[in-house]
Parts: structure tokens; C-alpha cells; sequence
């Protein structure tokens, strides 16, 4: 502050290439300039503002970015190891999953790992909930080792105020929550039926898979009538570790498991005396969960190795000049 003495705190509402859309106050947005360092290609993503951070802005641009309380993020798609922000300052976030063939408990566990690893209460929304109690019986089931006792999972008709309404204990005055799911789960239904009017462009849903489009291009910030802030973003089909999550937080009943292994250092593959592999072949600890951990500790292991690399040696901005 002291370094700019006239610059005034706002909030990222949306984000885009050279620029960002932010506020002082609800739909107050403006648009104003990044830093030049944030736009050059080398610069790591997790560096540069997103929606839902703090920043300081100056004469029409941005002159400071301000610590992040929260965060929920993404290892990037692609070959090198980058980091993707999804939100930044959140206290919620609203897992979205269909209740067709979206449902997927797998890639709930995924949005777990990246959710607790940033900080976040997340809470699992089943939409969809019109097809019927069976099914929304059959998904609570499919969820209880996945969950736990500690994440609420709340089943609505999105397009529907009143079963909506069933949300407002997670949304109210202060809050800051961002949806997060698959194209087709019904996040833009849903936030155009918490706002109370239509806001966010949606789309059908293939009936062949069940499957949708991205009707969300980019993230926003919306206030609601409720005084929470809502974050609705892009579908994402990939969610891969960043490498700061633990592993032991989102499967504590595998760890627990492994405590009684014979072996300190089992690996769970075919040492004797395994009692995650006894568990699994007992029947007590499914075998999709057992491989879902196996899967993600080990795309974790290596998502941690690529980022220590790079914190020992990072890689110079494009706009860095060498010495001769």
C-alpha cells in the first residue's frame, strides 16, 4: 500500500486475455489492465490474478495482487507442469454432478482432492433430482465412502427455486462459493435459478450420453440476492493433481487401513500381510475406490516431483534478456 498510495482494493469479477473486469461494490464492474509481467507467456497462471482475488488497482490497471486466503486449482492439460486457478477467495465450493450419466463418484473424489487442497468446504450438489428418489437414494450410497461424514451432499432440482432453495444454509451474507462440474450438470441452470432470473446462457443435454456443452465460456463473479458471491465456470473434463493436495486427507479410510499393514512402507501391490488388499477382497473397501487412490497417488507423486523441479529451477519469463 505503501508503494501506491492512490491505488484503491477491488475484487476480480471476470477475467480475460489482457485484462480483468473488477469491483469496489456489486455490479459495479470496470475493466482495467493487468501487469505487463502477467501477460507474458512463461508467466506460471497460479501467479497472475483470478477470479475471486484481491487486488489494488491504479489509474486503470492493476498494480498489486493481495495474498490469497483460499484457493481451488488444477494441474494444467499439457506436457509441462503448470498450475491452473479455477477461484481464488472462496469459502464454498459447490461440487455440481448430474444426476444421469454425469453421475460419476471417481470424479468426485478428484474434486475433493483439489478442493481440500486449497483450503475450501466443499459441498456435493446432486442436480437433476426431478428423475426421481431412487435415484437420488442409489447416489447418496455410491457416495458414502467417498464423502464421509463431514461433506453434505444436497440433491435439487436446479431449475426449480424451491428445491434450490435447499442451498441457502452454504449461501448466505458473505459467502463467496464457486460451482465447479462437468459440461451438462446444470451449474448455469442453477445459478440463473439462485439469481432469479436468466443470467448465464445454458444448453441441452445430449440425450445419447448425457453429455453437454459448454455454455459457460468464462469465469464470473455474481452476486446474489442472498448477499453470497457466486463463481460459475467452464465445464472441465480434466482434473488432475497439482502436487500440494494430501493424498491422506480425502481417503482416511484407506490410511486407516494402512496402518495395520505388515510393512510401514507398503505399497499395497503384493506385499504380505497388505491389509488394504485383505479389506478390498473382503468386500469391506470397494475395489473402484482402492484403484481410484492407487491412480490418484500416483499422478499425485508425480505432479509433486514436477513441482519441486520447478521450484529449484524456474524457468526464465520470455521477456528476460541474457547475458552475452
Amino acid at each position: 500500500m505503501d508503494a501506491h498510495p492512490r491505488a484503491a482494493p477491488a475484487r476480480v469479477v471476470e477475467q480475460h486475455r489482457t485484462g480483468y473486469l473488477v469491483a469496489q461494490a456489486p455490479d459495479e464492474a470496470v475493466g482495467v489492465e493487468s501487469l505487463p509481467e502477467w501477460q507474458l507467456p512463461r508467466c506460471p497462471p497460479e501467479q497472475r490474478a483470478a477470479v475471486g482475488d484481491w487486488v489494488l488497482v491504479e489509474d486503470g490497471r492493476v498494480v498489486v495482487l493481495l495474498p490469497r486466503r483460499t484457493v481451488i486449482k488444477r494441474g494444467a492439460a499439457g506436457e509441462h507442469y503448470r498450475q491452473q486457478v479455477i477461484a481464488a477467495n472462496i469459502d464454498r465450493v459447490l461440487v455440481v454432478c448430474g444426476l444421469d450419466g454425469d453421475f460419476n463418484p471417481r470424479r468426485i473424489e478428484r474434486y475433493l482432492l483439489l478442493v481440500r487442497g486449497g483450503g475450501a468446504e466443499p459441498l456435493i450438489v446432486l442436480t437433476k433430482a426431478d428423475h426421481g428418489s431412487a435415484e437420488v437414494d442409489a447416489a447418496r450410497e455410491a457416495l458414502a465412502d467417498v464423502v464421509g461424514a463431514d461433506v453434505p451432499v444436497i440433491a435439487v432440482n436446479a431449475r426449480d427455486a424451491a428445491s434450490a432453495s435447499a442451498l441457502a444454509p452454504w449461501l448466505g451474507e458473505g459467502v463467496t462459493a464457486v460451482l465447479v462440474g462437468s459440461s451438462g450438470a446444470g451449474k448455469s441452470t442453477l445459478t440463473n435459478t439462485l439469481l432469479g432470473r436468466e443470467r448465464m446462457r445454458t444448453g441441452e443435454v445430449r440425450a445419447s450420453d448425457d453429455r453437454g456443452r459448454h455454455t459457460t465460456t468464462h469465469r464470473a463473479l455474481i452476486p446474489l440476492p442472498s448477499g453470497a458471491c457466486l463463481i460459475d465456470t467452464p465445464g472441465m473434463r480434466e482434473l488432475k493433481p497439482t502436487g500440494e493436495e494430501v493424498i491422506a486427507e480425502n481417503f482416511t479410510d484407506i490410511e486407516a487401513l494402512a496402518e495395520q499393514c505388515r510393512f510401514r512402507d507398503c505399497g499395497h501391490c503384493n506385499e504380505p500381510g497388505c491389509a488394504v488388499r485383505a479389506a478390498v477382497q473382503a468386500g469391506t473397501l470397494g475395489p473402484a475406490r482402492f484403484a481410484n487412490f492407487l491412480k490418484l497417488s500416483d499422478e499425485h507423486a508425480a505432479a509433486a516431483r514436477q513441482l519441486e523441479e520447478r521450484r529449484r529451477n524456474p524457468q526464465p519469463t520470455s521477456g528476460s534478456k541474457r547475458r552475452r
